[in-house]
């Protein structure tokens, strides 16, 4: 008997999904594809106990991955928000965020940088500071404590799908046993020698909200590559850059070193971060040398 459901883990060729009738069956696809991610619709069928097979992909709303010259790594699928967990410690990086915002824009979702760890003060202001170029762009920043109260980040949460990203070691399994008890998301000590955390989450899984809605927890990871992402994409979502699209002198310029580029000339001038533009400059660049490692030039 076939009948529909939502992929809630996925971890190699097996897959939990729960199905509309709110039975947990492990899955595993039909065929030698497996390009599934967690928050995927599906049709299935059962083929046992607890068991069944994947026969069909149900067209997706969004789709947040990473990928690099060789291989494009699935991180959740129909997300409506991507919540960016970082902390005032371990150290997080600015370049991070940046990636994760241009892949949460190009498919156009909702983006909630969460800073946590709050009642660590030590790293406080630093941590503000550097979050103030992201907030001025008018992404919002909500500060808390996983350890303290979760209820203002509750507040964002409900009614969306939305997936928990961020380095390891930013409190991101923390927040969600705070958010859903019953998770029991296995957390670690933070690494002090390495200044880094520890992976705690494998892999991706979707815990549903009983106010609605529901979160997807992903591994912490350190890098987040974009050579998915063509020029004029990558560009697109630097959401600074957009007012001055149509605006360089010559139609293909390249925002680098040619006369009359308006990008570079904002940058000057301080309407758009110099930071900003040289990451776009560095992002563009890795993105066209890992398409041509990809195709063996």
């Amino acid at each position: 008997m076939k009948t529909f459901g939502t992929l809630i883990a996925a971890f190699g060729r097996q897959y939990e999904v729960r199905s509309d009738a709110g039975e947990i069956l492990l899955c595993v696809p039909r065929g030698k594809k497996s390009l599934f991610a967690c928050g995927d619709r599906v049709q299935i069928a059962a083929t046992g106990p607890g068991q069944g097979v994947i026969d069909k992909l149900v067209e997706r709303s969004s789709l947040l991955y990473r990928s690099d010259a060789w291989r494009q790594k699935l991180i959740a699928a129909n997300a409506t928000q991507v919540v960016m967990v970082v902390a005032t410690e371990p150290s997080f990086s600015d370049e991070f965020i940046s990636r994760c915002l241009c892949a949460a824009e190009n498919q156009n979702l909702k983006v909630l940088i969460v800073l946590n760890k709050t009642d660590i003060v030590a790293g406080l202001a630093d941590a503000r500071s550097r979050l103030a170029t992201f907030s001025a762009l008018g992404y919002p920043v909500l500060e808390m404590s996983a350890l303290d109260n979760v209820d203002t980040l509750r507040a964002r949460l409900i009614g969306e799908t939305s997936l928990l990203v961020g380095q390891s070691g930013m409190g991101k399994s923390t927040l969600t046993n705070a958010l859903i008890p019953e998770a029991r998301a296995e957390t670690r000590e933070i690494s002090e020698v390495l200044d880094t955390g520890k992976h705690t989450t494998t892999f991706a899984r979707l815990y549903p909200l009983p106010e609605g809605g529901g979160i997807i927890d992903s591994p912490g990871m350190q890098t987040f590559g974009l050579v998915h992402l063509g020029g004029k994409d990558l560009e697109a979502s630097f959401r600074e850059f957009r007012p001055y699209a149509g605006q360089c002198r010559f139609r293909d310029c390249r925002h680098d070193s040619e006369p009359g580029c308006a990008l570079r000339a904002a940058a000057e001038s301080g309407m758009i971060e110099m930071k900003r533009l040289r990451q776009f400059l560095q992002f563009r660049t890795e993105c066209e040398q890992g398409r041509r490692q990809a195709q063996g030039w």
